[in-house]
C-alpha cells in the first residue's frame, strides 16, 4: 500500500472507533464523570476534610491528579479491548487482516481510538473536578507528554487482552483482577512516603506509581519517585506492550479461525 492508502486505512478505523464509542456515549463517557464526581465528594470532601494535608497539599489536591489518571487508564484500555474483541467476535478483524492493510496501521487505528477517548474522559473529569477544588498545573508539557503515554500504554494493555480473550467475560478478568488493584495500590490516594520501606519496594514494581506519580508531579510539582525514571519506566513498558502487540497481530495467532 502507498501512503496516502495507509492514511486512508488508518482514519478509517480510528473514525470508526471515535463514532463507536460517541455514539453510546451515556454508556462510554458519562459513567465517567458521575464515577468521579462519587470519589470527589466521598474521598475529598468527606473523608479529606478529616484527613488534612498529604505531600504539602490538601487531601482534595493531592488524590484529584490520581483520579483522573484514573479515569484516562480505565477508559483508554475498555475502549480498545471491547472493540476489538467485538470484531475478533464477529470475524470482521480476519478482513483486516488478509488486506494489504500493514499491521502497525491497523494497531495504531485501534490504539489511538482508546487513546482519544482517553483524553475526552480527561477533560470531563478535569472539568467536574474544578467545582471541588482549584488546579494549578506545575508543567502543561508534562501533563499532555504523561496522558499521551499512559492512555496510549493501557489502550496497548487491553488490545492485548482483547487478542487473548476466548469470550466477553475474559475481558473483564484483567480489569477485575489486576487493573483494579494495580490502580488502588498506584498512590491515587495515599503518598508512599506513608508505606514501610519493604512495601514502597514493592510498590515499585506496579506501572501505576509511575504513571500517577509522574501525573501529579505535571499539576502539583511533587512526586515520590524521580521523574526521569518514572517517564524511562513508562516508556519501557509502552514499547514492549506495543512490539507484543504488533507480533500478535503479525502471527495472526488467535485471531485467525
Amino acid at each position: 500500500m502507498s501512503p496516502a492508502e495507509q492514511y486512508v486505512a488508518f482514519i478509517t478505523i480510528l473514525r470508526k472507533e471515535v463514532k463507536r464509542y460517541t455514539r453510546i456515549w451515556p454508556q462510554t463517557l458519562l459513567p465517567s464523570a458521575i464515577t468521579m464526581s462519587l470519589y470527589f465528594v466521598i474521598f475529598g470532601s468527606l473523608i479529606g476534610s478529616r484527613i488534612g494535608e498529604m505531600g504539602g497539599f490538601t487531601y482534595m489536591e493531592f488524590v484529584v491528579p490520581g483520579l483522573i489518571m484514573m479515569a484516562i487508564v480505565t477508559n483508554s484500555y475498555s475502549n480498545v479491548v471491547s472493540s476489538f474483541f467485538g470484531s475478533k467476535f464477529s470475524h470482521s478483524v480476519e478482513e483486516l487482516l488478509v488486506s494489504p492493510t500493514p499491521s502497525y496501521v491497523i494497531l495504531m487505528g485501534y490504539v489511538l481510538g482508546g487513546v482519544s477517548r482517553g483524553l475526552l474522559v480527561a477533560i470531563i473529569v478535569t472539568l467536574v473536578s474544578l467545582f471541588f477544588t482549584r488546579l494549578h498545573i506545575h508543567s502543561y508539557a508534562i501533563v499532555i507528554v504523561v496522558v499521551l503515554m499512559t492512555s496510549m500504554l493501557f489502550a496497548l494493555a487491553g488490545f492485548i487482552n482483547a487478542v487473548y480473550a476466548n469470550s466477553f467475560d475474559d475481558i473483564s478478568i484483567v480489569p477485575t483482577f489486576v487493573l483494579t488493584p494495580l490502580i488502588y495500590l498506584g498512590g491515587v490516594f495515599y503518598s508512599m512516603d506513608l508505606l514501610p520501606d519493604f512495601w514502597a519496594g514493592v510498590s515499585k514494581l506496579n506501572p501505576l506509581v509511575y504513571v500517577v506519580n509522574a501525573f501529579r508531579y505535571g499539576v502539583l510539582g511533587v512526586s515520590d519517585v524521580s521523574l526521569t525514571f518514572a517517564f524511562s519506566m513508562i516508556g519501557g513498558f509502552t514499547l514492549v506492550a506495543f512490539f507484543y502487540s504488533l507480533h500478535l497481530l503479525r502471527s495472526g495467532k488467535r485471531l485467525r479461525q
